[in-house]
Formats: C-alpha cells, sequence, structure tokens
C-alpha cells in the first residue's frame, strides 16, 4: 500500500485532515458545523473529508488571520458553486473586498496608538477625561455609579 496516502481511497479522516491543516479536531468539528467543510461519514459512521477540503481549511484560516469573521467567510465560500475549493481567483475578489475592511481597521489602530502616545506618563485613567479608558465619556450615558462593574451594563 501507498505510505503517502491514508488506507480510505483518497480520503482524509478527521485526524489525518487536523494534523495536516495544522488544527485542532475540534476547529474541524466546529468548521463542519458551521457548514465551513463537508465530510463523508464511513460504514462506521466516522467522517472523511475528500483532500480539497485542505484548500479549504487553508483559506478559513488565512481569512481568519486577516480579522474575518467565520460568519463571513462562510457567506464568501457560500458564493462557491457546489461546496468547490477556492482557488487563486476567488482568493483575490474575496480578499479584495476585505481590503477596505483591513484599511479602516489599521486606520482605527493607527489612531488608537496615536492617543497612546499622548497619555504615556500621564496616568490619570480618569473617568472623566481619559480618551483611552472612557472616550467621549461613554460611560456618563450609562448613568452614575461604577458602570463598569454592574452586570448588563456598558462594556468596552
Amino acid at each position: 500500500m501507498d505510505q503517502t496516502m491514508p488506507a480510505t481511497n483518497g480520503l482524509l479522516t478527521v485526524g489525518e485532515l487536523a494534523t495536516r491543516a495544522g488544527v485542532a479536531v475540534s476547529a474541524l468539528h466546529y468548521y463542519e458545523s458551521r457548514g465551513l467543510v463537508r465530510a463523508e461519514r464511513s460504514a462506521g459512521n466516522q467522517r472523511r473529508y475528500p483532500r480539497a477540503a485542505l484548500r479549504r481549511v487553508a483559506f478559513i484560516r488565512a481569512a481568519q488571520q486577516l480579522g474575518i469573521g467565520l460568519a463571513e467567510i462562510a457567506a464568501a465560500l457560500e458564493q462557491l458553486p457546489q461546496q468547490r475549493t477556492p482557488n487563486k481567483a476567488d482568493w483575490a475578489r474575496l480578499s479584495a473586498g476585505w481590503r477596505a475592511q483591513l484599511d479602516t481597521r489599521i486606520a482605527a489602530l493607527q489612531a488608537l496608538r496615536d492617543r497612546l502616545d499622548g497619555c504615556i506618563g500621564c496616568g490619570c485613567l480618569s473617568l472623566r477625561a481619559c480618551a483611552l479608558y472612557n472616550p467621549d465619556d461613554s460611560c456618563a450615558q450609562a448613568g452614575s455609579g461604577a458602570q463598569r462593574l454592574q452586570p448588563g451594563k456598558v462594556r468596552d
């Protein structure tokens, strides 16, 4: 028997897919529950994944590294016909749509960094004045008292 191929007619077990994709088995189960990957079932009711699932998992992980949530990843994968494996053109098209989101997040992080530079050494953490701890005095909108300590109140 060929040692490079699993003994499951070209299908991968959940453990084989997890190892090759570099993710936990529980992550694969979760991805499957969200419809991101699909498994066939063996006669013994064990999951068997087509080799193309490796590329789908790679796509999911790459998108997650960009900060894209699983719901949005699922929506992107649903655009592909019949659970087709994403290819280079798919990635280019989908990632172009995510670029604006990344640019927005980068700008927000840069603004946060710039505000942090202004606070270094201050140490005020004033509930009224600190632009980092309480931007625009958002705690005041929730009422008086220790808003951050009350269950169900404002949380940042």
